[in-house]
């Protein structure tokens, strides 16, 4: 049975398996979920976040060959790229441009950024708090996002009919501990405007070898408009200097590729993972979703067979994408997909990877976060130029990480990908998420 949200008139556009322009492109995973029966101001949850700190203020930044503009706009291995790491010391030691080269990665300060992305419960804790009532005013679920619309990808089950406060619920208990796979650049700005307006319950510092984090509990706040970002500007930047923040185009790469004891390229990573090889491709638990290779590092979950793609993982056997599928949905989970998305298509092959347990890859990046390659495809707050064979007016945002259905090449420091905010895409391409970062002395 459908969920009681009205489903919005929008355009239908394919998404190609990786990142795509149009569309485009550490949380603990501790939560507490409080609903409230029947009562009429129901409790506000509070979610626990772990920040990896990224220091070595001032470090310098390098010069990458962008990755993207495909003839449908989805991502390509540029020439300039092959046979070496895309990476220069400044843009004017790359090779000129088209494709263009962007500097990246130098940050002033030092910040936090999550070790892991945020999770499927954490969301959820997140809709109930903001949305109590199940009314949907903000577009922050969809019907897409349910199991039964959705067996293989929906994490998330509404309930029309459920106490107040208690609308939302983790579809599975495996999708818990996901990263949240719907996400786009409005969804996270709320999330981080209600964890900025929230109240911190506490803030504890620890290390573990030699990365340091701090753990955040917060009790959420209902007021998503405003505070991090003013939500109805589409062209919001910070309002803040000190708070919860989407990470921007600078501070993710530098967590994700810069290595403070100067290894890889001009102190870069190649990918998050590592210098210069590209990781090992995730095994997941066909029914769990867990990853068991955890031993074969470096390890990431991405598809080293994109159909899409002509650059492949050398002797990855077809077949061989990361998936599974909750094995309560039995024998529709690959069969049953949305009505919005194009009939007539060759669906299995379009959708052939999910997305594996936040951390269980276990490779670190330089400063200790997890899946920032791989997995889900992140969102930034950072304004992008109007990436090129797009002449319409809109505002663009910088999308970074690969995900589960893409090659490794999207997980290099060279691959950006840009957010338009179109709706059509955050409905059927599963593979979207954010991780919340922390600037300033939140105390």
């Amino acid at each position: 049975m459908r969920s009681s949200i009205t489903r919005k008139t929008r355009r239908r556009l394919w998404p190609v398996s990786g990142l795509v322009i149009a569309c485009v492109v550490a949380v603990s995973v501790g939560v507490s979920q409080s609903g409230a029966g029947a009562s009429t101001t129901p409790k506000r949850g509070v979610v626990t976040i772990t920040m990896a700190i990224v220091g070595d203020p001032g470090n310098p930044s390098v010069g990458v060959i962008q990755t993207f503009g495909g003839p449908k706009g989805q991502f390509v291995d540029p020439p300039a790229n092959k046979g070496s790491t895309g990476i220069y010391k400044s843009c004017s030691d790359a090779p000129a441009a088209p494709p263009p080269c962007l500097t990246v990665g130098g940050v002033s300060y030092t910040y936090g950024i999550g070790e892991f992305d945020t999770t499927v419960s954490q969301y959820v804790t997140f809709l109930n708090t903001v949305d109590p009532r199940g009314k949907n005013p903000h577009d922050l679920y969809n019907d897409d996002m349910s199991p039964t619309v959705w067996p293989q990808y929906g994490s998330i089950r509404y309930t029309a009919s459920a106490a107040t406060g208690q609308h939302y619920s983790v579809a599975y208990p495996q999708w818990a501990n996901k990263p949240f796979n719907f996400g786009d650049f409005r969804r996270g700005a709320r999330f981080v405007n209600s964890l900025t307006n929230g109240k911190v319950l506490s803030k504890t510092s620890f290390s573990s070898g030699s990365f340091k984090y701090v753990t955040y509990a917060v009790r959420l706040s209902t007021r998503t408009e405003t505070g991090m970002y003013n939500v109805a500007n589409p062209a919001t930047t910070r309002n803040r200097s000190t708070g919860f923040v989407l990470p921007s185009n600078n501070e993710w790469v530098k967590a994700a590729y810069y290595d403070p004891k100067g290894g890889g390229t001009d102190s870069y990573w190649a990918y998050p993972t590592g210098p210069f090889n590209q990781p090992n491709v995730a095994v997941l638990n066909p029914g769990t979703g867990d990853v068991e290779n955890s031993s074969d590092q470096p390890l990431a979950t991405y598809n080293p067979n994109d159909p899409n793609s002509s650059v492949d993982t050398p002797g990855a056997p077809p077949g061989s994408a990361p998936t599974w599928c909750p094995y309560q949905a039995g024998p529709t989970c690959t069969k049953v997909f949305p009505a919005d998305i194009p009939q007539g298509l060759d669906l299995p092959s379009q959708y052939m990877a999910n997305v594996s347990t936040v951390g269980q890859d276990k490779t670190p990046s330089p400063w200790g976060t997890y899946d920032q390659g791989g997995n889900v495809v992140e969102i930034l707050d950072t304004l992008a130029p109007q990436p090129p064979g797009y002449n319409f007016l809109r505002n663009w945002r910088y999308y970074h990480g690969g995900v589960a259905n893409a090659p490794a090449y999207q997980m290099e420091i060279s691959a950006f990908g840009f957010e338009s905010g179109n709706p059509a895409f955050q409905r059927i391409y599963p593979w979207y998420g954010f991780r919340v970062g922390v600037i300033g002395n939140l105390k």
